[in-house]
């Protein structure tokens, strides 16, 4: 049989239910957030509000709720520059779609 030395759970990484609870509060706030500047006209740049604020709601979940945050180092930076790699994509794509559509 093993025996085990100290507590064993200095390994063990857990996220506490309150830090959930906070993660889900804040993309509740930007559901809300969201729904408050779609009302609000920003012109050419309502889309790319929109896409901002997914691009930071998609980057609390992928952080903590499918534990890229307490992965490796590199792993999180790739997350992160992936997020604005796409978030930049698409606006771009979007700007130029909105840029060369003929406006009557």
């Amino acid at each position: 049989m093993s025996e085990h030395s100290g507590s064993g759970h200095a390994t063990e990484k857990s996220s506490p239910l309150k830090m959930y609870f906070g993660i889900w509060a804040a993309l509740l706030l930007g559901t809300f957030i969201t729904y408050k500047a779609a009302f609000i006209e920003l012109g050419r740049f309502n889309a790319a509000v929109a896409l901002g604020i997914a691009t930071v709601k998609a980057t609390l979940v992928a952080l903590f709720f499918m534990h890229v945050w307490h992965a490796s180092e590199k792993l999180t930076k790739l997350v992160v520059i992936a997020a604005i790699f796409f978030l930049m994509l698409l606006l771009g794509l979007t700007m130029s779609d909105y840029a060369t559509r003929p406006w009557s």
